[in-house]
């Protein structure tokens, strides 16, 4: 039985500066294993969900509303970190979105690297380097002639997604390990003396918020789809330039609108500042210094928007050497030893993965959590904020959750086994069957009023 998720809640809570009397009103009742993971998944999905709503709890409770319980079932976050999975369009399967030759690799010195190449530059990229042809054969010949982690660095040079798999001893060693560790799982950090937003009250936790989410995949999305849970008003920007996993769109999409924008085009960023400057919260996970240098940095939002909650989401975290360097939350387990440590839980060699994104969830629900912890703070001290959430700390703020044992040969839950906790609805791509989001409360159910609708469905404005 895992007791770790009320002290995974409480370490985030803390990291937020919010009131530990509140914590008394969050509900994470402990469960058998769920997932076939050496590592407590399970609890960091209960405390990820259960911290976020419970956040937007105490956020309506400033506002005129009552003081509430919020209550998350294990299988039920377990279920919700793994959505991606579970969603069915018209009762069927959406396309796999991995790419042919993504994955695990042995190089030549006998160590292991992952690829990641869903997108199309990425795999130009990768290829152009091995100077081989788009065949895993081909690469994995290629990759003879490298060592895993001169492969890695000179992959990390070209700007593409490769990692050297470590173990937890290597990766503490390493100078980016070492700064990840000296970070709490997010940061909230005050830029300046910009007076209290004015916010009424209101029927849901986040009525009246808007929210610009120039996120893509899944983290990001996910810290928008559950501001978008409790009555945010969401808006998607997506740029026609840069690649998305068109699946991922439809189950991260609910309750958002969806808009584009080119920011390289000088009449585009017009309309983001015309935006930026009416919302309470600006979500980014652009490649570190992408969006400062279009002229839309903490700073100059704040400049924009005294007041903004400005949530940057990365893949290593704000310090340390590979505090610029791109990743996806595959990339991050490999580098920072969760899949070799998967492996010698389950008794073998072979790397394992992670069965769950849950770096990738994980880093959105704290993403989330720090936008609506930021507003609590905002409307209590003023200021505008920075909230700075990364993989590798959710990562790190995972590992320190304990591990559990005896779990690796269980089932991945099936469709029919999280089938209670499934909701359909329509949306702009067919009939939608997918995870309904995990956290109960009282007072303010936590549900998507507006459905999942294809990138660049609506209109520039927060009046569409």
């Amino acid at each position: 039985m895992s007791q770790h998720s009320p002290r995974a809640a409480e370490q985030l809570w803390q990291a937020c500066g919010l009131d530990a009397a509140a914590l008394s009103r969050l509900a994470l009742p402990s469960s058998r294993p769920i997932l076939p993971s050496s590592f407590d998944i399970a609890a960091a999905a209960q405390a990820g969900i259960g911290a976020c709503a419970l956040a937007a709890a105490e956020l309506w409770r400033q506002r005129g509303g009552e003081a509430q319980t919020v209550r998350v079932d294990a299988g039920h976050a377990a279920a919700e970190f793994r959505s991606e999975h579970y969603f069915r369009v018209d009762g069927e399967l959406p396309a796999d979105p991995w790419d042919k030759i993504a994955g695990l690799y042995r190089c030549g010195d006998g160590r292991w690297a992952r690829i990641h190449t869903n997108f199309a530059h990425h795999c130009q990229g990768v290829l152009g380097l091995l100077g081989c042809g788009y065949d895993k054969s081909a690469v994995a010949a290629a990759l003879a002639s490298w060592s895993a982690l001169d492969f890695e660095h000179a992959a990390a040079e070209r700007g593409l997604v490769v990692a050297a798999l470590r173990g937890f001893d290597e990766w503490d060693a390493h100078p980016q390990g070492q700064a990840v560790a000296a970070l709490p799982p997010l940061t909230l950090t005050r830029l300046d003396d910009a007076p209290p937003l004015r916010m009424g009250d209101a029927d849901r936790p986040l009525d009246g918020v808007r929210a610009l989410d120039l996120t893509r995949i899944i983290a990001g999305p996910v810290a928008g789809r559950a501001l978008a849970a409790h009555g945010a008003d969401v808006l998607r920007v997506t740029s026609p330039r840069l690649p998305t996993i068109p699946t991922l769109d439809i189950d991260t999409g609910r309750g958002k609108r969806n808009v584009q924008l080119d920011l390289l085009d000088a009449g585009s960023r017009e309309i983001l500042r015309s935006l930026l400057a009416d919302a309470h919260v600006f979500i980014q996970g652009y490649r570190p210094g992408g969006l400062a240098k279009l002229g839309f940095s903490p700073v100059d939002a704040a400049r924009l928007r005294p007041g903004i909650v400005y949530v940057s989401l990365s893949a290593y975290g704000k310090a340390g050497p590979w505090a610029g360097r791109r990743g996806f939350d595959s990339l991050t387990q490999a580098a920072s030893g969760f899949n070799l440590a998967e492996a010698a839980a389950g008794g073998g060699e072979q790397p394992r993965a992670l069965p769950a994104q849950a770096l990738d969830h994980s880093a959105g629900y704290l993403a989330a959590l720090g936008a609506i912890a930021a507003l609590l703070r905002q409307r209590r001290e003023g200021g505008s904020w920075h909230v700075e959430v990364s993989l590798a700390q959710a990562g790190h703020w995972l590992r320190g959750l304990g591990r559990v044992e005896n779990t690796m040969e269980l089932p991945l839950p099936s469709l029919d086994d999280v089938r209670p906790w499934l909701e359909e609805s329509d949306s702009g791509f067919g009939r939608l069957l997918a995870v309904s989001h995990a956290a109960r409360m009282e007072k303010t159910p936590a549900r998507w009023e507006r459905p999942a609708m294809p990138l660049d469905s609506h209109a520039p404005s927060w009046t569409g």
